[in-house]
């Protein structure tokens, strides 16, 4: 074997271990294992996490948001939430909500459970149903606007000509569409220092990542992944979770690195959570699953 040939197999084998020993390692706390916190609800979504640590998500037919503390307790937060589906919390410690019985984006103070409506339409016409939210750390606000047609709506079908991506300013002011050549948006997720967008289009199966722009606006469109995705969240080390069947987990560069699988029919949606953002909660179908993990999420 030539001197060169050698050199080149070499590399290829390190590259190979490398890769497969960052697959072994995985996100999972030594010793974790997937648990099963509940398993009462009809279909769960939209978990946030607000700065405490507890972990708020929503029963989406049943019209509720619910409360995972941080000492193991379940309870009911609202009652009537708007048909709440993907939720964040931002820095000041409000609740954002895609409520979507009135296809509207909501504000809820934790505090008093008072809501304010930030969005009810676009250009005099309803949006199609906000699906998912992400603030950016000045509090500029994506939400995703696939068309799921509902059985308790009463209007009719889609008012928008398409499925986007809205951006909203950080003074509630201004909407504006950011992306609109995605066939069904759906999960979205940003980086912590507020410069790079992640978007999955669910319905074209494959994944997005942008540069945010000062004003809100997106460039540098990239494909991150082949794979859509329901909902998604991001560690510390920059790797991105996505769901649909179990959770699947890629580093920064676009590769696979763990896969987490669920015995449920779908998966729709993640967050970290708990004191120190190392347990990751997943709402799964009818279930809220936890699992202790080496990486923490971002705040």
């Amino acid at each position: 074997m030539g001197t060169q040939l050698l050199l080149s197999v070499l590399v290829t084998c390190a590259a190979d271990a490398q890769s497969s020993a960052a697959f072994r390692k995985g996100i999972a706390a030594p010793g974790a294992k997937l648990t099963l916190l509940a398993d009462s609800f009809k279909f769960t979504e939209g978990p946030a996490t607000d700065k405490q640590g507890n972990v708020f998500f929503t029963d989406q037919p049943n019209n509720r948001i619910l409360e995972w503390s941080v000492d193991g307790k379940l309870s009911t937060f609202m009652s009537d939430s708007g048909r709440s589906n993907g939720m964040y919390f931002d820095r000041s410690g409000n609740l954002y909500a895609c409520a979507d019985l009135h296809n509207q984006l909501w504000e809820i103070d934790p505090a008093t459970k008072k809501v304010t409506v930030l969005v009810k339409d676009y250009e005099g016409k309803k949006l199609n149903g906000p699906n998912d939210v992400w603030v950016r750390p000045d509090g500029g606000i994506y939400i995703t606007d696939p068309f799921y047609k509902r059985d308790y709506w009463t209007r009719g079908g889609m008012e928008q000509p398409g499925q986007y991506v809205y951006y909203l300013t950080p003074d509630h002011e201004k909407l504006t569409p950011v992306i609109q050549d995605m066939k069904q948006p759906n999960g979205i997720v940003g980086t912590p220092d507020g410069t790079r967008l992640y978007v999955a289009d669910i319905g074209g199966n494959k994944t997005y990542s942008y540069s945010i722009n000062q004003d809100g606006t997106l460039s540098d469109k990239k494909l991150f992944v082949d794979m859509g995705s329901d909902g998604m969240t991001i560690d510390d080390e920059g790797d991105l979770y996505l769901t649909g069947k179990g959770v699947t987990v890629f580093n920064a560069n676009g590769e696979k690195i763990d896969y987490i699988p669920i015995n449920k029919p779908w998966t729709g949606n993640i967050k970290f959570g708990g004191k120190d953002r190392n347990t990751l909660f997943i709402t799964a179908s009818d279930s809220l699953y936890s699992m202790r993990t080496r990486v923490h999420g971002t705040r």
